[in-house]
């Protein structure tokens, strides 16, 4: 894809599943990744494969929900690979749960991790491309935040917000040449998704279940999601601003 050389890429949750996915693509196009991750064994081991296959990654082992942490991840990053030019929102996590068997420490997580992790890195990562005129942030929502999802309600409450949020900033800086955009997957096969199934119980019928619901006959992979994320990213897609594509084998279908 245009555009995707030499440029600097942040991932967050980029050690595993669609994450290291997409650091993986974008370092084929020539990006240099930056993978934002708390899990610094699995960071390091997606960096030394980029590395292995002639991409340049490096691993920042950060807590996204931190936003003092934040600011000092992006400043090493900057100060080592050069200044910010695309942010993929993609850190997330989930349990499920019926809302009223929750409470509210559950909440105050699953918020801080997928939605307060999505304002402390933009409020950090925009200002510096804001002041440049020049920018991509790719937000990873979930068709959940579309339609709604049983067993993640306060999970759906904040994928809706991230597409929400996605949409503002498209309008706040438009001006200054910066695109935001939000990517929903629909079931994909991640760890986070086997943990789901887990705690609905009888995963293996619930699986098969699911595939059967979705038009093109399977769960979607993590490798399904990079060619969204980065066309999005690229030089291709400058005049794409606010949108969501769910990337769900045709589970959800939005005119």
């Amino acid at each position: 894809m245009r555009g995707l050389t030499d440029k600097v890429v942040i991932v967050t949750g980029g050690a595993g599943g669609i994450g290291k996915a997409t650091c993986c693509r974008f370092a084929e196009e020539g990006a240099k990744v930056a993978i934002f991750d708390l899990n610094a064994e699995a960071a390091e081991a997606a960096v030394a494969e980029i590395k292995e296959a002639g991409g340049v990654a490096e691993a920042v082992v950060v807590d996204l929900t931190d936003y003092e942490a934040v600011q000092k991840a992006v400043a090493d990053t900057e100060s080592s690979l050069g200044p910010v030019d695309v942010l993929v929102n993609n850190a997330g996590w989930d349990r499920f749960t019926p809302f009223l068997k929750t409470d509210p420490d559950f909440w105050q997580k699953i918020i801080s991790i997928n939605l307060l992790s999505v304002l402390n890195m933009s409020h950090v990562v925009v200002a510096g491309m804001a002041e440049r005129g020049a920018g991509r942030v790719v937000n990873v929502a979930s068709d959940a935040g579309r339609v709604g999802s049983s067993g993640e309600s306060v999970y759906s409450a904040c994928k809706g917000g991230i597409i929400a949020f996605t949409k503002t900033l498209a309008r706040e800086h438009a001006r200054q040449g910066l695109t935001f955009n939000t990517v929903c997957p629909g079931l994909t096969d991640t760890a986070m998704f086997d943990g789901f199934l887990e705690a609905a119980g009888n995963p293996d019928k619930l699986r098969e279940t699911f595939r059967r619901a979705i038009p093109l006959g399977r769960i979607g992979q993590p490798e399904d999601l990079p060619g969204a994320i980065l066309f999005l990213s690229s030089d291709d897609a400058a005049f794409i601003t606010g949108q969501t594509i769910s990337v769900s084998g045709g589970l959800t279908m939005h005119g």
